[in-house]
């Protein structure tokens, strides 16, 4: 059997990649972002790539199927019709399919499915959940919009296995398929993280979000479990709309940490205010305390998810707990990617304004009243439209200093935040002299956090170099 990926260079499709070479198929690809760190991932798996999307990069494919194999074209979300290979793959007939169908017929329909869903928190949350079920002798499966350090691979087949994490998002599957990608894997278990408005441009309002949201809820068996965050009211007009499965609730409590647990559901009492260390328990009853590296209420959330999902697949929350003592985090979360004379530079996968509030405080908590700054680069298809404008400055309250990047293709006024933050805010449309503009007033015991979906043109390299520069 092979297989020809039309958009292989994507996080969610070079996981497929992966799976599917693991399992014996031959895998081939193309794509118009055919660079390294995926690129060079992908070939040293012997899978061949193709730069853009020609016709001709199928012929192989189409020899396969003249001589009687099963082979086809599983067509990423990047794909719409008017491509010259997309109307090829049709006027010629070849066999097609999605990225999540493929998934769920080849690798999914006879495991024991863990899903991680939300708005945030998902690639954290199904790291963490992941590295929990490796920690306790499962050796689950998994495909993750990331990169956890534990494992240092994005998907992983482990056959043996029953169980299989997968990061459940509820965008788009195909041109021909749109439902969210996350009704094709039928889990046994599902988290919600949370569910506010995003991807303005398939979802006209948060409505029609929760509607994909409830035909996931639809398909998990009863005899299943879904775990929820009890802090979410969107979650709760989901569930209202109907629910055969059992329920765990989890709720970190005030962002200020002082609130004690309750007496039902998952809960923390927090221990150091930043999340590093806080009690977890269950409806009451103390599991343990979580003593870790990551920081934030938000993560404190996602450790609580992945408790509980956990519990449901077998593992004792006394051990859940330990396994965080050694969870590494994950690459693009606050991960730390240098530090030159005391200044610290971070990346962060930011998307969303509450995912934006949500770090700052985190790290306000740990560095204390230490410089914060934040760079932001407001790349994902809803920033760029503009629809969080109104919220985006209050996001960013938590920094001391605030520098925007205008990319090219964002034609909504930026200046409208920076009136809002005041004199502590700058915007900038030329990396090198946002570089310029801000180096000179770094001092040791900054911490400088980058935030951005894409890769900001190698801003994090370029501000360690400048930072060497001033150390010589």
């Amino acid at each position: 059997m092979s297989i020809h990926i039309l958009g292989i260079c994507g996080t969610f499709m070079g996981g497929i990649a992966l799976l599917a070479r693991e399992s014996g198929v031959k895998v081939s690809g193309s794509d118009e972002n055919v660079y390294p760190p995926m690129s060079t991932m992908l070939e040293s798996q012997g899978i061949k790539l193709d730069q853009g999307f020609k016709q001709e990069h199928l012929s192989e494919l189409e020899s396969e199927l003249d001589a009687g194999e099963q082979s086809q074209v599983v067509v990423g979300n990047v794909m719409s019709r008017g491509k010259d290979v997309v109307e090829y793959v049709l006027n010629q007939n070849l066999p097609y399919t999605s990225g999540p169908q493929w998934l769920y017929e080849n690798i999914l329909k006879d495991r024991w499915v863990l899903a991680v869903s939300g708005t945030h928190g998902k690639t954290t949350t199904a790291s963490i959940l992941t590295w929990i079920l490796e920690y306790a002798g499962l050796s689950p499966g998994f495909l993750i919009g990331g990169v956890p350090e534990n494992f240092g691979v994005s998907a992983r087949l482990s056959g043996d296995s029953p169980f299989f994490v997968v990061e459940a998002d509820e965008y788009d599957t195909a041109f021909f398929d749109k439902r969210s990608k996350f009704v094709h894997y039928h889990p046994r278990t599902l988290v919600i993280n949370n569910l506010e408005y995003d991807h303005a441009d398939i979802f006209p309002d948060l409505n029609a979000i929760k509607t994909q949201f409830h035909h996931l809820i639809r398909v998990i068996p009863q005899n299943g479990l879904i775990v929820v965050n009890d802090e979410e009211e969107n979650i709760s007009d989901v569930l209202e709309q109907g629910c055969w499965t059992s329920l765990e609730a989890f709720s970190a409590s005030a962002d200020d940490g002082t609130d004690t647990a309750s007496d039902k559901g998952w809960t923390a009492e927090y221990i150091n205010t930043d999340g590093s260390e806080f009690k977890v328990f269950f409806d009451g009853q103390q599991q343990g305390v979580v003593n870790w590296s990551l920081l934030g209420k938000h993560n404190v959330s996602n450790a609580l998810a992945a408790i509980a999902a956990s519990r449901h697949a077998g593992v004792p929350a006394k051990f859940a707990i330990e396994a965080l003592s050694e969870f590494k985090g994950i690459k693009r979360r606050m991960e730390l990617r240098g530090e030159v004379n005391g200044v610290r530079v971070y990346d962060d996968f930011a998307h969303h304004p509450t995912a934006i509030e949500t770090t700052l405080k985190g790290l306000r908590q740990h560095v204390s009243d230490k410089k914060i700054i934040a760079i932001l680069e407001p790349r994902s298809n809803t920033m760029q439209l503009g629809v969080h404008k109104l919220t985006l400055a209050k996001s960013l309250e938590e920094a001391d200093q605030v520098i925007l990047f205008q990319p090219e293709n964002v034609d909504w006024n930026m200046h409208d935040v920076i009136d809002a933050l005041g004199d502590k805010a700058s915007l900038h449309s030329n990396i090198d002299q946002l570089i310029k503009a801000f180096i000179p007033t770094i001092q040791a015991g900054d911490h400088i956090l980058v935030m951005s979906n894409g890769g900001f043109g190698g801003i994090h390299d370029k501000l360690l170099q400048q930072l060497e520069s001033l150390k010589n």
